[in-house]
């Protein structure tokens, strides 16, 4: 048994929808189940509407959802056209937006949005997608069933970024999906929604419906879990800033998961979380060039020095320097305690004897964190910096790779360097406006044409 992720590129028109069917009829011997996002852009488009509506501006939230409506209307005529399905999915889909014109109405006279009012907003995407899916898959020749992801997928209740509940997932999972895989059928399901234990739709943040299949393969033990988007795979850098990244067809966990922490656009950072767990493979393809080799995500991949580059901007330096900081016990312990009380993550760490250095991405509220602070000692920020990666999953076996790292980036001027704990990451804090140029040295070092032959 599989699970066939298709993100929002992959079913973003009925020409993608028709290249998804092919892709899902080619593997229905390996028994798939079937994971969709919203059609290309319609969440934000949703989300749209909902500040529209907050703020006031019901005729412009109304018009949204006329405009988004018309898209799905439009995608089921050209998919369903003169099929039995056709007059029901679009009357469900019509059905559908007077809700969400409802719900607009509702936020208008109220003034103002929640979280909860987001996620039911939001939610429309995968719904919709995920019937147009299924219904087109039937008449493709596929023993398609459409199954609410919310039947599945249980979260707590912290509404924009829920956080599944494992252990009734799975439970939900063997009851609700693997009775239509073992009956010969393909489930097909949104990815991005849930459902609390009571019964409110959730939704699991951006990335979602990629941790949606994770979970999904997880619950079920798929032997493979696959994600099918526009890229070829992960690449050994960023196309937009290097030339010639190539692909990786290989990859380690840990590995993966380090990139897209760290900037790679292909994966989210939790989405492979619940397949590491249980050690399933994770293949990334291009739904585009369906016979592509994309990448393999495993435990057995070959260990690299390097295996690739990342990096991303908008990055914040905090410093707290203490003389006592040499001789006290528990110092860094109140650091991240403030932090937490002031709900800022810390992405990056570097300490010394007298001072500790913390990249934040997200700088907002971080005025007070900043006071908070300063009761351990003095403070300092540095604002838009960058953080660019070497990721290799044998980069600390000698200093050979990290050394050539730093010689690579030259005159750029170095605010910070941390090898993570797992030694499988250099990072390195630089300007924000020279990340590409660093992006290139880097990708020039370990992945040239000269680097080549001298492997």
């Amino acid at each position: 048994m599989i699970v066939v992720k298709f993100g929002g590129t992959s079913v973003g028109d009925a020409e993608a929808i028709e290249r998804a069917a092919g892709i899902v009829k080619g593997r229905l011997d390996r028994q798939p189940a079937v994971v969709v996002s919203a059609l290309g852009g319609a969440t934000n488009a949703l989300l749209a509407v909902g500040e529209q509506a907050a703020k006031g501006h019901l005729i412009g939230a109304l018009r949204g959802v006329e405009t988004i409506r018309s898209r799905h209307l439009t995608e089921c005529e050209n998919l369903l056209r003169g099929s039995e399905a056709a007059d029901e999915i679009a009357a469900d889909i019509s059905a559908s937006f007077d809700e969400l014109a409802s719900l607009a109405e509702a936020l208008a006279t109220l003034g103002h949005a929640t979280p909860r009012s987001f996620d039911a907003i939001a939610s429309f995407g995968e719904i919709l997608s995920s019937q147009l899916v299924a219904a087109f898959f039937r008449l493709r020749d596929i023993p398609a069933e459409h199954i609410d992801a919310r039947d599945v997928f249980v979260t707590d209740r912290n509404f924009t970024a829920a956080e599944p509940q494992i252990d009734e997932i799975a439970e939900r999972a063997r009851e609700v999906v693997q009775p239509v895989i073992q009956e010969g059928r393909v489930p097909v399901m949104g990815g991005f929604i849930g459902r609390t234990a009571d019964g409110i739709t959730t939704t699991l943040g951006r990335g979602g419906s990629d941790y949606s299949a994770s979970l999904l393969g997880a619950a079920l033990h798929a032997d493979t879990i696959e994600i099918w988007t526009d890229v070829d795979g992960m690449l050994t850098g960023d196309p937009r800033v290097v030339k010639g990244a190539r692909l990786i067809e290989q990859i380690r966990f840990d590995e993966a998961s380090e990139l897209a922490s760290f900037g790679a656009k292909v994966l989210h950072p939790n989405t492979i979380a619940p397949a590491v767990r249980l050690g399933i493979p994770v293949f990334i393809y291009n739904s585009r060039n369906p016979g592509g080799n994309g990448t393999r995500i495993t435990f057995d991949a070959p260990r690299r020095p390097v295996s690739a580059i990342a990096g991303k901007g908008g990055v914040t330096v905090v410093k707290v320097g203490a003389a006592k900081m040499l001789f006290a016990r528990g110092f860094l312990r109140q650091v991240f305690e403030i932090f937490e009380r002031n709900g800022v993550s810390v992405d990056v760490v570097a300490t010394s004897e007298v001072s500790v250095s913390m990249t934040v991405d997200d700088a907002t509220g971080i005025e007070s964190l900043l006071v908070d602070l300063s009761a351990l000692g003095d403070v300092s920020v540095e604002r838009d910096l960058a953080i660019v990666a070497v990721v290799g999953a044998a980069i600390s076996d000698s200093s050979s790779a990290m050394g050539r790292a730093i010689g690579a980036l030259g005159d750029l001027q170095i605010h910070m360097v941390s090898l993570s704990a797992s030694g499988i990451n250099l990072t390195i804090i630089i300007d924000g406006d020279a990340l590409n140029t660093a992006m290139e040295r880097l990708h020039g070092e370990f992945f040239s044409d000269a680097e080549k032959k001298r492997k």
